[in-house]
């Protein structure tokens, strides 16, 4: 049986693989005249029909909304297939035909970041961030001279959600580990692929066909920014304005990275959603709140969630015992709470202060600048898990009912002692 196991498990991956080389932007479709293709569209085929097919093939045995995902990817793999073929045979062509050609990559982007802010109540849903927050990657294309480190930036923010499906599937379930393994392989075989092929940027022929190839009555009218701001705006949960110009993709992160900019596209003014507060399932909906200093939660159970979104300058109290709190993109939020069993979640926020009242075993703190947590007496015990972020305090009372407030590290030293790896933080000079 053990046998018969490990054959369907082969023919399963043999499968994938062939899948991921069909359909649209496989390897039956592009290159020249004769069917063959360059060299570097043949080593990014090895990408698709190794790691991307095996990531697929774990998907599909995962199922839900984590294959409906891999499917996207897939797609979005297959038109930055299509996009190389064109690059091996043609000149580079100007931005606005450049544009034109990248769309579709920019687009199967937006898709799949989409899907997982669609789908934040899935319970894969840690599966759907790690590749959201990596799949702009796939951007590489247009961040010459250094494409290789930015694909390695998007990997490493995939990781903060990388490790919470290992840590909570390593002792029930292996392939959920094997498809996190997967995964991340083909970030790190990207970035090998564009070292060897496309060091500086993508490369272009430089002996066929002239721009003319591309024009198309469309091609006149492209944008020259290739993921445009609606996407930026609406699409990307880390919402960053002094990025809307950049012809690259949104890059994730506390601190944006310095961009050439280039003038922004006027757009429409933007559309004020309105506030929520209510119990959806077992799921407390605090969104787009603004100016509000008095939201209270009260009729708590021990089974409910809470989950703001988009709040600023407001205050939310949460009473009784509840299972676990998020914060995603708030700014100048308070939050006071009594008991949380689970964790509490700061992501992508700014100048939040959080008070516990009575116990919480874990808050975690990523992508967020300036974080201020008061902690009781009973929670002295609590856990502090941070990436990505600055400006975090921790304030813990005194006996005289004071606070003291104390720096949580952002610069570490890292060390080999002869055996392995030792990390501590140290004070940042200066």
């Amino acid at each position: 049986m053990a046998e018969l196991a490990s054959l369907v498990q082969r023919l399963e991956l043999a499968v994938g693989r062939l899948e991921a080389m069909s359909g649209p932007g496989g390897s039956s479709t592009g290159g020249s005249a004769g069917g063959a293709v360059s060299a570097y569209v043949e080593a990014f085929d090895g990408i698709v029909s190794g790691p991307l097919a095996q990531y697929l093939s774990l998907s599909q045995q995962i199922g839900g909304d984590v294959q409906k995902h891999a499917e996207m990817m897939k797609q979005a793999f297959a038109s930055q297939r299509q996009l190389l073929i064109t690059a091996s045979n043609s000149q580079k062509p100007s931005d606005n035909v450049l544009a034109t050609l990248m769309q579709p990559v920019s687009k199967a982007i937006q898709q799949v970041q989409a899907f997982r802010e669609q789908n934040r109540t899935s319970p894969l849903f840690n599966h759907l961030s790690a590749v959201s927050e990596s799949v702009p990657a796939l951007g590489w294309v247009a961040m010459a001279p250094k494409p290789g480190p930015y694909v390695k930036e998007m990997q490493d923010a995939a990781m903060f959600y990388t490790n919470r499906v290992l840590k909570d599937y390593k002792e029930k379930d292996k392939m959920h580990v094997d498809w996190v393994k997967a995964y991340v392989s083909i970030w790190t075989e990207l970035q090998n692929y564009i070292k060897e092929h496309h060091t500086t940027g993508l490369t272009w022929s430089k002996t066929v066909s002239s721009e003319a190839t591309f024009t198309s009555p469309s091609a006149t009218h492209a944008k020259v920014t290739i993921f445009n701001e609606k996407f930026i705006d609406n699409e990307k949960t880390h919402k960053n304005p002094g990025l809307r110009g950049n012809t690259g993709p949104v890059r994730s992160g506390p601190k944006p990275y310095g961009s050439t900019s280039q003038p922004a596209a006027s757009s429409a003014p933007v559309r004020k959603l309105p506030p929520v507060l209510e119990l959806e399932g077992k799921k407390w909906k605090v969104e787009n709140q603004e100016g509000a200093q008095n939201l209270v939660i009260s009729d708590t159970e021990l089974k409910q969630v809470v989950y703001a979104f988009k709040c600023n300058n407001s205050t939310l109290q949460v009473k009784g015992k509840i299972n676990s709190i998020t914060m995603d993109n708030c700014k100048k939020m308070g939050l006071v709470f009594e008991d949380a069993v689970g964790i509490v979640e700061v992501i992508n926020c700014k100048d939040v202060k959080i008070q516990v009242i009575g116990k919480v075993p874990t808050i975690s703190i990523n992508k967020t600048d300036g974080c201020h947590v008061y902690l009781s007496k009973d929670s002295l015990s609590c856990e502090l898990v941070s990436a990505k972020s600055s400006e975090m305090n921790v304030l813990v009372p005194n006996k005289d009912g004071e606070f003291t407030e104390l720096p949580v590290p952002e610069q570490f030293k890292t060390v080999w002692d002869g055996q392995k790896l030792v990390t501590t933080a140290t004070e940042i000079a200066g």
